[in-house]
């Protein structure tokens, strides 16, 4: 079995750790658009710089590295994922997808020559942990973001706008994907067990699930605690609390959907007042298009049930291109290794290059631990991650269309 260039994996464990400790406190903590983001950006371009990669910062703030290609009219080949984390993340989530792709093409530099330029990309704010709305690189890139997600801001008061500025950038809205990449090729860490309890070590991924994210609302009447009786109570918290429980059930009866009821405030918020009034986030995904809408109107049914009133925002599930999909599942093979497909619950910048018309693949690496993800102890094996490398390299040269035989 092939199993990478020696010392590869060892090196994209060094700078993932690297990667890991830039930032104070428990895990990673780069929030998007900040300080330490940038920080863990500029030293990955001194990494891209030392493999001979051509290196630029795009109006958004990405991160470009580029293998120039004989004949750079072609449409270029793009691979890499973020950088940016949750508070008190995980070594792996975002940072694998860009250095495994930065081994993978620093390996082609070293092989060349190559017909079309391969580029590893860092994407902006891809949690959206700090702002509220993630994958903001790769949207800003592709033209979705709106002139008052600018405004949005941080638990500090300070806006999207001035943290952009404070880079030196003032985002075009209207996006600059012009010049569309031919192929973008994601790797990321499953952030679930699916993979370790099937024993493969990577994964294709088939689709990235939709994602519906909003509120519900519920109006009762307060009162005093001690004096209202309970026959002629409307209480705003027992109306949310259905539901909740309505949503799980939902969720429950239809296959792969999950949803979650995160946070829920409640007015007056006091141990002696009857709620007048409860907000409740939700959180509902489902791999399909039939899946998601049966999951999205169940989830309004179970509110309009309960008296309140419903806001989504709905992102539709989008499928992967099955071009560089097959060149993933036909290096796996190569390798001996099963090719698992599986649908993403999480959003990913491949979803939203997917969405724009780009052909775009996700290679999963299995995650350890139980799977746990968005945590100090999400974990991936070397091995694993020296076979991630091997799959992206192969991949990466068929699709740029070497000039020569392996």
């Amino acid at each position: 079995m092939v199993t990478g260039e020696a010392g590869s994996g060892t090196r994209a464990l060094e700078r993932l750790e690297r990667l890991y400790t830039i930032g104070s406190g428990d895990g990673a903590n780069r929030p998007g658009l900040s300080r330490e983001e940038q920080e863990a950006c500029e030293l990955t371009a001194g990494w891209m710089r030392d493999a001979g990669l051509d290196v630029r910062w795009d109006p958004g703030g990405n991160l470009l590295g580029a293998l120039p290609g004989s004949r750079p009219e072609l449409p270029e080949v793009w691979t890499g994922s973020h950088l940016d984390s949750v508070p008190r993340g995980g070594r792996f989530d975002g940072p694998l997808g860009v250095v495994a792709g930065l081994e993978a093409t620093a390996a082609l530099a070293r092989r060349g020559p190559f017909e079309r330029t391969v580029c590893v990309v860092a994407f902006r704010d891809e949690e959206g942990s700090r702002f509220g709305m993630g994958c903001f690189g790769s949207r800003a890139l592709c033209g979705e973001v709106e002139k008052e997600e600018l405004e949005l801001r941080d638990r500090e008061g300070r806006t999207r706008h001035a943290a952009l500025r404070a880079m030196g950038l003032e985002l075009p809205l209207g996006g600059w994907l012009d010049r569309a990449p031919g192929v973008f090729l994601e790797a990321h860490v499953e952030q679930g067990p699916r993979l370790a309890e099937a024993g493969a070590p990577l994964g294709l991924v088939a689709g990235i699930a939709g994602l519906a994210r909003g509120s519900a609302t519920f109006i009762g009447a307060p009162g005093h605690a001690g004096t209202t009786p309970m026959a002629g109570r409307d209480d705003a918290l027992c109306a949310a609390a259905a539901f909740v429980l309505a949503v799980r059930q939902a969720a429950s009866s239809i296959p792969g959907a999950v949803a979650t009821v995160g946070a829920i405030a409640v007015e007056a918020g006091a141990a002696n007042v009857i709620p007048g009034r409860a907000v409740a986030t939700v959180d509902a995904r489902a791999p399909s298009s039939e899946t998601f809408d049966r999951l999205t109107d169940s989830v309004a049914a179970a509110a309009a049930h309960a008296g309140g009133g419903l806001e989504l925002r709905r992102k539709e599930p989008v499928s992967m291109a099955p071009g560089p999909t097959g060149v993933l599942r036909r290096e796996l093979e190569r390798l001996g290794l099963p090719a698992p497909e599986l649908a993403s619950g999480a959003g990913h910048d491949a979803g939203i290059l997917a969405a724009a018309g780009v052909d775009t693949a996700m290679l999963f690496v299995r995650s350890l631990a139980g799977g746990v993800s968005h945590s100090p102890e999400e974990l991936t094996s070397e091995e694993d991650v020296v076979l991630c490398v091997s799959v992206l390299e192969a991949a990466l040269a068929r699709l740029a269309g070497a000039a020569s035989p392996r």
